[in-house]
């Protein structure tokens, strides 16, 4: 059975997909300004889907296809986000595990870094791994 919220991220994992599909990488890394554009429109607005579906009046049952696209989108919204570093992610992450790092941390910025560890310079690594690390999600569990 579909949740109230079934438009919405049906929506969202379209325009997910649709980005995903066009992408063209930034010509030069880091483009930090379309990494932001591609947290606050896509990624933001999944976990906020998540946080008012899970933390409303009536916490909503989301169908597993429903989670197939929340995930999806999830993982394609993120993909972007590295990928204006220069980086690629593993797929597997879990909104209710980013959701829980917005909450805990106030800042989805912050949460994301946490997350993918992207950008890497904030975690120690140098310019010249940008281009080849690969980033494993940090929790496969919800």
């Amino acid at each position: 059975m579909a949740s109230e919220h079934r438009e919405r991220i049906e929506r969202l994992a379209e325009r997910a997909r649709r980005e995903r599909q066009g992408f063209d990488p930034p010509e030069t890394t880091p483009a930090p300004e379309r990494a932001q554009q591609f947290l606050q429109e896509g990624v933001g607005e999944l976990v906020s889907l998540y946080i008012d579906g899970r933390s409303g009046g009536e916490f909503a049952r989301f169908s597993e296809e429903e989670w197939d696209l929340l995930h999806r989108a999830l993982d394609d919204w993120l993909q972007l986000y590295a990928r204006c570093y220069g980086r690629r992610l593993e797929r597997g992450f879990q909104i209710r595990t980013l959701a829980e790092l917005v909450i805990d941390t106030h800042n989805l910025h912050d949460a994301v870094m946490m997350a993918t560890k992207v950008p890497a310079r904030e975690y120690g690594e140098t310019n010249e791994d940008l281009d080849t690390g690969v980033t494993q999600p940090s929790n496969t569990g919800d």
